[in-house]
């Protein structure tokens, strides 16, 4: 078996927080907001609507506002600074990548994937880096700086809602996969989830967005509760202590039976399936062994298995299992009753899949 060496879980951010944009406040902050400036109440959703349901890039844009507002608007609630800083294409130009600039200098990757059936998905960074420390994946290894804010996160799909716009089609779903922990951002995620899904502006379905966690377990019971039908994803990647603690350090301080416990507790309370994301990894967890305990793991679960063979990072010894290897863990997870698929991925020839993003110019530059 490969030795694993875990990094340190902790990190300090580094960067200050971005200013208050027009992206940051709900509809009621920003009616609130309007009230201040001696403005009515119908403007602030006049404004709501312009930047997401007209993805207006720039609020000067926004023809239903008096010339005046629109530059108080602009000065009091910027849009956050978020520039593409460089783009990469796959898939035919199905996979688009792009590295993002922050107001501080800080930047994220994020990804767009066009499918044939007509979705498009965006998997959008909900931290300048990683403080988690999974060994097989990129994100973590520059180290983290800082949380992202909720309208740093929507500016990101935005960004990505207005290039489809251009092609006639439409954003379908949301992943929160992207660099970062999303769960240790909970205000800013929850935030950017319900500016998305508010009716007065994109009305983003819930159900057409997935939060993935590494398994902070306080917060996946606050999220059972939530309001909203958000979809969870847990990244798992092993069925026993000893061997999740070696991949993934935040199993030292919740071990796989509190997380196990944790995900029947969100399917019983919200109805919901939960969907486990498990990367296979050669002569580490992807025996036979180890698929008939995840198949005893999670027997009997509202759940779903995404098999994910490990995607390349540069510079690490992992590798994937070979195709032989995949199909008998995936056979012998279907044999113990737990749905289980290998997932397709997508941008693995531009570092876009999933463990892959990392800020890539900082290699190049």
């Amino acid at each position: 078996m490969i030795q694993l060496t875990p990094r340190s879980e902790g990190a300090t951010p580094r960067s200050p927080k971005p200013p208050t944009s027009v992206l940051d406040v709900s509809l009621e902050e920003l009616r609130t907001w309007c009230r201040e400036h001696d403005e009515p109440e119908y403007r602030a959703t006049q404004i709501w609507k312009g930047v997401y349901a007209d993805l207006c890039e720039d609020m000067r844009d926004i023809s239903t506002l008096p010339a005046e507002l629109r530059a108080r608007i602009t000065d009091g609630l910027p849009m956050p600074h978020i520039a593409p800083l460089h783009t990469w294409k796959a898939d035919g130009g199905a996979t688009h990548k792009v590295l993002f600039g922050l107001h501080d200098g800080t930047a994220v990757e994020s990804v767009l994937m066009r499918y044939e059936d007509g979705r498009a998905t965006v998997c959008v960074s909900s931290q300048a880096g990683c403080a988690m420390g999974c060994v097989f994946c990129a994100t973590g290894l520059g180290g983290f700086d800082r949380n992202l804010s909720a309208g740093e996160i929507v500016a990101q799909i935005l960004y990505f809602a207005r290039d489809l716009k251009q092609e006639g089609r439409r954003l379908t779903n949301v992943v929160y996969m992207g660099m970062g922990e999303p769960l240790a951002n909970p205000r800013a995620v929850w935030r950017s989830i319900e500016n998305l899904h508010e009716p007065k502006g994109m009305r983003f379905s819930a159900r057409r967005i997935t939060v993935s966690t590494v398994g902070i377990v306080p917060q996946i019971h606050r999220f059972a509760e939530a309001d909203l039908p958000v979809n969870l994803a847990i990244s798992l990647h092993a069925p026993t202590d000893e061997l999740r603690g070696a991949l993934m350090p935040v199993n030292h301080r919740w071990p796989i039976h509190e997380l196990v416990d944790a995900a029947r507790a969100y399917t019983e309370r919200s109805g919901r399936r939960i969907s486990f994301e498990y990367a296979l990894i050669a002569d580490s967890n992807s025996s036979v062994e180890h698929a008939r305990a995840l198949g005893s793991l999670l027997h009997g679960m509202l759940c779903h298995v995404n098999l994910i063979p490990l995607n390349n990072v540069p510079g690490s010894p992992l590798k994937p299992p070979t195709p032989e290897a995949i199909r008998a863990f995936q056979d012998t997870v279907l044999a113990a009753g737990v749905p289980c698929t290998v997932r397709l991925e997508r941008g693995a020839d531009i570092l876009a899949a999933c463990g892959q993003l990392r800020i890539e110019h900082a290699q190049t530059a």
